[in-house]
């Protein structure tokens, strides 16, 4: 086929190998598209080098199974490539991931793309020498390291993206930058190492939409030139650096900004009224020192999806202007001074994430929550309310993450929880709920269900795009004795139920025992008795196991050696009695501590038996039982015998018996 013009076979699930005289033999090829597929072995691009009329040569994403040479020594490209595009491959491993060398002498390019290919070395400033077409540039997601130079007298007015994230650039942005890339779009150095300050040069990138300066080492404040000068932007992301000051300028003029992350940095004040004349949908400004009371003009925010202000120094009530925001689906609170009380008419009808832990709340479970049944996230975690937890609890039937630690519940755990099917996390501890561990919690799965269906749904109106609560959405959870934090696709495959520090009491329900997808069950600090049930052997997929502190009794089942999953085990402080498991499998790392305060516990790892696992206290039990039944038997045979003698010597001494019935008839006048 010498006259084929255009090879495309992207978007399959071809392997194997791209034999090299495919390439060579069709020498009128222009464009060429091998990507997205699972191609294996190597690639020579000295195979092109007679292809004279390509243009285009593109292999997205090849499973990082391809390898691609493009270093060999006798070959010299008779083509001049419009667009390149390499990304997920093993490029030049047997050079040390250097950068094409063979790029210095393409003129033509307009789109060049190196995304995940492992390259090494300084950033490339060469590749940007003589190329006035040039649109795009793309190096994320590799090992460059160096200054990020732009030498003044380049000539990149045709340039509309840069993307070099995700790598170990570092040295400051040049100063002059703006006057360089001046028609820009889109800026994303994010995830580097970068430092000093942002550019005041930047407010001449005028049509620029989207700036991610975000895991960076950046100082100083937000230049007024990019507030001001930017209109067109719409995406601002700076999160992850040491930048300070107010959030933004007093002069902003960003009217097309709908999304402002600038959390875990320094900047500090009130919140910036300057975010009042834009089109915000997202605003994260957690993990700053902002202060002062949340602005009652927070309300006309009313196209704001989500808005995170979590661990700021924000004090005061929640203002009543809340209940105008409709639209909110994830709303963090959390780590600040609010309340003491939030305004009944907040409108949580599309909320999926509601985070107020940490803060100043009172009263009881909050009512306009009825109204919540699309809630996944709810967490009030330490905080100071109080009451019963409603048996309405089970109309929030998309609950996944119900975090209600450290506040003053008391009360019965509502039976009604066996409604909230897709529970994934339940966390009740430090509270003072009594009574018995519900049996009906088998009914809730506690693992995998449908929480991504019901996501996505959210987003099918919005500009923000489907996987982002990945990135959002974060739940704190105590296991394993310390406090995790799970996100993203962890987030999704963690369940937990915790029951500790109450006043519960009872049995242990056999039921949990089939609570399998549980990764983390804790019952500690409670008042539960009874043995510990033999049904927890079909906890395959537990983690970590908590009875610590409780009235148990009875044997450790010896079964639960059958789960191997188990990395933490608790047993500690309660009335456990027989050997301790053998020193098998995952059983073999517990120590000691995993069963102290258990006088009647024997065997490793413990240290109080001998090392033939005998029980000696319990035999000197035994002896103690000996001797006190032998006692018993004597005491009584000796009473038995003084008695038959006093009545013996009254019946053969008459003087003595007058002398007992005399006193008899004075101490009961009625004897005869």
């Amino acid at each position: 086929m010498t006259s084929l013009r255009m090879l495309n076979v992207k978007n399959n699930n071809f392997s194997g190998d791209i034999p090299s005289c495919l390439l060579s033999n069709l020498k009128s090829l222009e464009s060429i598209d091998f990507s997205w597929n699972a191609f294996e072995g190597s690639l020579s691009l000295a195979s092109l080098a007679n292809n004279s009329n390509l243009e285009e040569l593109y292999l997205h994403d090849n499973r990082h199974r391809l390898e691609v040479n493009t270093e060999e020594p006798t070959w010299f490209p008779s083509f001049q490539l419009k667009a390149f595009i390499l990304s997920n491959c093993g490029l030049n491993k047997d050079a040390n991931g250097i950068i094409p060398s063979f790029l210095k002498e393409q003129y033509a390019l307009r789109q060049l793309e190196l995304n995940d290919n492992g390259m090494t070395g300084n950033f490339p400033n060469w590749l940007l020498d003589n190329k006035v077409n040039l649109t795009g540039l793309e190096l994320n997601g590799n090992h460059l390291s160096g200054d990020f130079y732009l030498p003044s007298n380049l000539n990149l007015f045709s340039m509309w993206y840069l993307d070099a994230s995700a790598n170990i650039i570092d040295g400051e942005l040049p100063s002059w930058i703006g006057s360089i890339l001046p028609n820009l779009r889109i800026f994303n150095m994010s995830n580097n190492l970068l430092k000093g300050r942002i550019p005041p040069s930047m407010g001449n990138m005028s049509q620029l939409l989207s700036l991610d300066l975000s895991n960076n080492g950046l100082t100083g404040e937000i230049p007024g030139t990019l507030a001001k000068n930017c209109m067109a932007l719409y995406t601002l992301i700076l999160s992850s650096n040491n930048l300070q000051g107010q959030m933004l300028p007093k002069i902003s003029n960003l009217g097309n900004l709908y999304i402002l992350d600038l959390a875990s940095n320094n900047f500090t004040g009130d919140i910036s009224p300057g975010i009042l004349n834009t089109s915000l949908e997202v605003l994260d400004v957690s993990n700053n020192s902002l202060s002062g009371m949340l602005p009652n003009w927070i309300g006309d925010l009313r196209d704001l999806q989500v808005l995170m202000l979590s661990s700021n120094l924000l004090g005061g009530p929640l203002p009543l202007s809340l209940c105008n925001m409709h639209d909110l689906f994830l709303l963090d609170l959390s780590s600040n001074n609010l309340g003491p009380n939030i305004p009944p008419c907040a409108n949580v009808t599309y909320m999926r994430f509601l985070h107020l832990a940490n803060d100043a709340l009172t009263g009881y479970f909050p009512k306009f929550l009825l109204t919540g049944s699309s809630i996944v996230t709810l967490d009030l975690r330490h905080n100071a309310l109080s009451g019963e937890i409603p048996n309405w609890i089970g109309s929030l039937r998309n609950l996944k993450f119900l975090l209600l630690q450290g506040n003053n519940f008391e009360g019965l755990i509502p039976w009604d929880l066996y409604l909230l099917k897709n529970m994934s996390i339940l966390d009740l501890s430090n509270n003072n709920l009594f009574g018995q561990i519900p049996s009906c919690l088998k009914d809730v799965r506690f693992g995998n269900n449908e929480l991504n269906t019901d996501l996505y749904g959210v987003f099918q109106t919005t500009h923000i795009d489907g996987d982002v609560w990945l990135k959002l959405e974060e739940v704190e959870f105590m296991t394993k004795r310390r406090l995790e934090s799970y996100k993203g696709n962890i987030l999704e495959l963690m369940s937990g139920l915790d029951l500790s520090r109450n006043n519960l009491t009872g049995f242990i329900p056999p039921m949990v025992g089939y609570l399998s997808e549980l990764r983390a069950l804790n019952l500690s600090h409670n008042h539960l008795m009874g043995s510990i049930p033999k049904t927890f052997s079909n906890l395959k997929n537990i983690e970590s196991l908590d009875l610590s502190y409780n009235n148990l009794t009875g044997p450790i089942p010896p079964q639960l050696l059958e789960i191997y999953t188990l990395s933490n085990f608790r047993v500690a402080y309660n009335n456990l009695s027989g050997k301790t498991p053998d020193q098998k499998n995952q059983f073999g790392t517990f120590g000691e501590e995993c069963y102290e305060g258990n006088p009647l516990l024997c065997g490793l790892p413990l240290t109080r038996c001998d090392g033939s696992n005998t029980l000696p206290f319990v035999n000197q039990t035994r002896e103690d039982d000996s001797w006190r039944e032998a006692f018993l038997w004597s005491f009584a045979g000796s009473y038995v015998v003084a008695f038959f003698g006093v009545v013996l010597f009254l019946y053969v001494n008459s003087y003595y018996q007058f002398v007992l019935v005399e006193l008899v008839r004075k101490l009961i006048p009625s004897f005869p």
